[in-house]
């Protein structure tokens, strides 16, 4: 059975003086009741510090860089990892896996399915505008992806790594710009420029114990002043429209010169064809010729009749209508064609049979 204050006329503890709670506390203090509770309480702080202070995870993408007292004692690689608690070995995570990126002229404020950019302040102006080799002023806007290659640098050589690597992207694409002409700089040298550019500022990085690895340097947008923008994209346009006019010129060379080389290979061909089939009828018309001399010479009566018989089959069946008269025909009257047909090739056939 509960103790019940009011049963037994003791007084109710919701309504007792403050200052007699505060006089039992202290009571139960000093008969060491209260400090068996502080003392158990304290132990399980430290022992639950001890456990979390111990036990560290490194994610995939990082490096563990420990700590002793302050002092630089290793690396650790990914994965569950124990170290000495109560901050006596501290953990630093350095994510060397992940790609990280400085933005130059321009800042990203939102990345989505279309991102939006922050309005440019003065700052970034003052890095884009750069200075080429002919003296000409270009806006440039690129990026630097890089990646932590040394944690132990990276951490401990250069006191703002990431302040320090924009200082020295600005000084080597300065330095880049002003070895190139503004047209480099803004049409075909771009590539180029940023590769130098990319080479540079390695070299700067490691001689600066930086401990960044530099993987890429891209020219994100590169503009003429905006003063001179609407001259430059003229001069741009004509130079736009001189190329497409030699290209299509080229297209056009391209396609009549085969032609040109194809008919003329036909032409060639043709003749020669032609001079192979004249030379081979002559050869023949003289092979006949001597063939039928040969024959004529044997039987000169026979060959000639039979020249003769050869050649009218031959003349009779071009000619149109034929009329055969002889001598011994008698009382036949000739008939005279008036439908406009000639009449040469008859009479000509009758001269020939009286021949």
């Amino acid at each position: 059975m509960a103790w019940n204050p009011q049963i037994l006329g003791g007084p109710d503890p919701q309504k007792r003086d403050p200052e007699d709670r505060i006089r039992e506390l202290l009571e139960k203090l000093q008969k060491g009741g209260f400090g068996r509770i502080i003392l158990f309480f304290a132990v399980g702080v430290v022992v639950v510090t001890g456990v979390f202070t111990t036990y560290a995870q490194v994610e995939p993408d990082e490096v563990g860089v420990i700590l002793r007292l302050g002092r630089y004692v290793g690396t650790v690689e990914p994965g569950p990892h124990f170290r000495l608690p109560f901050g006596i070995d501290q953990m630093l995570k350095v994510p060397v896996q992940r790609q990280l990126k400085a933005e130059f002229g321009f800042r990203t404020e939102r990345v989505a399915t279309r991102t939006t950019y922050a309005t440019t302040d003065a700052d970034a102006r003052r890095e884009s505008l750069m200075l080429t080799g002919d003296l000409n002023v270009a806006v440039v806007d690129w990026i630097v992806q890089y990646k932590i290659k040394d944690p132990y640098q990276y951490l401990f050589k250069v006191k703002n790594v990431e302040e320090m690597l924009r200082d020295i992207s600005e000084a080597s694409m300065r330095a880049v710009v002003g070895d190139h002409s503004v047209n480099e700089v803004l049409t075909t040298g771009r590539q180029r420029v940023a590769t130098e550019a990319k080479l540079l500022l390695q070299e700067l990085a490691d001689r600066y114990e930086t401990g960044v690895d530099i993987q890429q340097v891209v020219l994100q947008d590169v503009n003429p002043p905006d003063p001179v923008k609407p001259s430059f994209n003229e001069v741009n346009q004509a130079i736009q429209e001189k190329e497409r006019a030699i290209n299509e010129a080229l297209a056009e060379l391209n396609r009549e010169v085969p032609r040109a080389r194809g008919e003329a290979e036909e032409t060639l061909r043709g003749a020669e064809g032609y001079a192979i089939e004249q030379v081979n009828r002559a050869k023949g018309e003289a092979e006949r010729f001597i063939r039928i001399h040969d024959e004529y010479r044997k039987a000169p009566e026979v060959t000639r009749s039979r020249m003769y018989l050869d050649t009218m089959s031959k003349v009779l069946q071009r000619a149109g209508q034929k009329v055969v008269s002889d001598e011994s025909n008698k009382g036949i009257t000739p008939l005279l064609r008036m439908d406009g047909a000639s009449a040469v090739p008859a009479a000509a056939a009758i001269k020939e049979q009286k021949r």
